[in-house]
């Protein structure tokens, strides 16, 4: 089991968050508490690197859903970088990433985000 580790930067675009280690039951709520003092205007993107994810199980997928409900609720956008192959194939077969605006990085995922208008 890998701790969790959340890195939060800026970007032109918006928030980038860094998920690094395990998001599971046990750190799932690290991350929806890093979302809570997170500011994100309208119109702004909320990047979530996935890169350093070594481990996602249910309780992170709907971390991950609760960040995409969060930056919604603000006005703002979420996409997904870097993901690792088990986790897109778990997305994929729930059917997320119909869901998710995935990329390799916050540019190329904002123009493949299946919800934009």
């Amino acid at each position: 089991m890998s701790p969790l580790t959340i890195t939060t930067r800026d970007a032109a675009t918006g928030p980038v968050l860094g998920i690094i280690g395990d998001l599971d039951y046990a750190t799932a709520p690290e991350l929806r508490e890093a979302l809570d003092g997170l500011a994100l205007a309208v119109g702004q993107l909320l990047v979530l690197d996935l890169a350093g994810l070594a481990f996602c199980d249910s309780s992170g997928i709907s971390a991950l859903l609760s960040a995409r409900s969060l930056a919604a609720d603000r006005g703002g956008r979420v996409a997904l970088i870097a993901v690792p192959a088990n986790t897109a194939r778990i997305l994929g077969v729930l059917g997320l990433n119909q869901v998710f605006a995935i990329g390799s990085d916050g540019g190329e995922a904002a123009e493949r985000d299946p919800l934009a208008g």
